[in-house]
């Protein structure tokens, strides 16, 4: 990351939030960030475990992901190749950040749905 930090023009942001969401915001990254918490994956894993993503999406999030050093990609020397993602220590510090997320997202749920089990078993019935 040092070697990008000095080729890139220097942003400014007016709060930290703006740095961390630069790095893992978006739609699919969080998600990503949060599988890769439970273990290395391998790509089609992670196609599994988030349907709605495309090949090429999820290619270029975990590209990002390891330009900014979140995930490490580990390439197994065989055939047919095996490619595994793993959080690396750095990406291991938005656990706290997306463990929260995740509470709050559940007690949303509570709040609009009144019962966030209904929501949550039918996203990962249609999950498997």
């Amino acid at each position: 990351m040092t070697e990008q930090k000095e080729n890139r023009i220097r942003e400014k942001y007016k709060v930290g939030v703006e740095a961390a969401l630069e790095v893992m915001g978006g739609k699919w990254k969080p998600l990503i960030i949060y599988h890769l918490m439970t273990g290395p994956k391998r790509t089609s894993e992670l196609r599994r475990l988030i349907p709605g993503i495309t090949q090429k999406m999820l290619t270029t999030q975990l590209r990002g992901l390891e330009k900014d050093e979140i995930v490490a990609r580990k390439i197994y020397q065989e055939i047919p190749p095996k490619v595994e993602y793993k959080l690396t220590p750095y990406g291991w510090g938005l656990k706290p950040a997306l463990d929260l997320l995740c509470y709050w997202g559940e007690d949303h749920l509570e709040k609009v749905y009144g019962d966030k089990s209904k929501v949550l078993e039918e996203f990962e019935s249609s999950s498997k």
